[in-house]
């Protein structure tokens, strides 16, 4: 089975191919001879309710510093594909959120990985809060008020954009820390919307573990340990990646998330989990799946096509 692939993702010039998921996709699929395609986001256009997008054909190397070749740009309609992979990367903005609506025209005559509309009715640090039993305490407001009676419940607290990605703008707010009402005058100015704030979780220093889920099902995880000077296990902010095994908690977290991410179409999720506690489900663009890979994991790239595959016959 040959498939027209195309990928809605950022600068693929940016990208950090060794932790970058969306790259270990595409050289999957490339391995497996489907046709590449590739656009930004701001390339998307709809007409008369046709959605059109200018793509470049994509060959894709694992090479840092050469790892991608672009064809002749064209104008193409998305219907004539096959597969879309939606990859770009939070903020999820009005941007993000336009592009689901453009998106979901074609799905699911074009396959969209993962289902636009799902994707964004599922904002990863709201749709968590489905399964609050399963979470750290979490309050999400933008009131001064509010704030002071959780951290006064409950001490030390992690405040972090409802929206952000990638651990940017996390900060960790002791019982006693002097700067709580400044870093409130921050975020109030710096951010729109509510904020998460959360219990502190001690255990973050002995790692976040990472899961991935592959159409509702267990597929890996990875743990990620924060450096010795930081609360922020993100691999992108100097965690390390540690091999790792699911506990009976984390296997049961998996068992209460797969059929709400399968019954959305959420065929590619990682969620994260620090010390049994769930603190937020990744459905725009999870990462972990090469780090997973090269701690002796399984391949979960090929995971992925297995299953788009069986969809497209």
């Amino acid at each position: 089975m040959t498939l027209k692939v195309a990928v809605q993702m950022d600068p693929i010039e940016r990208i950090n191919i060794r932790g970058d998921s969306t790259f270990a996709l595409l050289l999957e699929a490339q391995a497996r001879r489907h046709a590449l395609a590739y656009y930004t986001p701001d390339k998307l256009a709809m007409r008369d309710g046709r959605v059109f997008a200018t793509v470049c054909p994509l060959k894709v190397r694992d090479s840092e510093g050469d790892h991608f070749t672009l064809g002749e740009a064209r104008r193409a309609e998305l219907t004539e594909f096959d597969v879309l992979l939606l990859r770009q990367d939070p903020p999820f903005d009005l941007n993000y959120i336009t592009t689901t609506h453009l998106l979901e025209r074609v799905h699911p005559k074009t396959l969209v990985v993962n289902d636009p509309a799902h994707v964004r009715n599922a904002p990863e640090k709201i749709f968590v809060t489905e399964f609050s039993d399963l979470m750290p305490p979490t309050l999400l407001t933008r009131d001064l008020a509010e704030i002071k009676a959780f951290r006064a419940e409950h001490g030390d607290i992690v405040m972090k954009p409802l929206y952000g990605k990638g651990g940017e703008a996390v900060f960790l707010v002791t019982r006693e820390d002097p700067n709580f009402a400044s870093l409130h005058d921050f975020f109030s100015a710096t951010f729109r919307e509510a904020w998460v704030t959360q219990k502190f979780l001690p255990a973050v220093r002995q790692g976040d573990k990472r899961i991935i889920l592959v159409d509702g099902e267990f597929a890996g995880a990875v743990n990620r340990v924060p450096a010795a000077d930081d609360i922020r296990s993100n691999m992108v902010r100097g965690g390390a990646a540690k091999a790792t095994e699911l506990t009976p908690r984390e296997r049961d977290i998996c068992a209460r998330l797969g059929p709400a991410l399968r019954e959305r179409g959420l065929l590619f999720v990682g969620i994260d989990v620090i010390d049994g506690w769930l603190t937020e489900i990744n459905v725009t663009s999870p990462t972990g799946i090469r780090a997973i890979k090269n701690l002796g994991g399984p391949d979960i790239a090929a995971m992925v096509w297995d299953r788009i595959e069986a969809r497209r016959r």
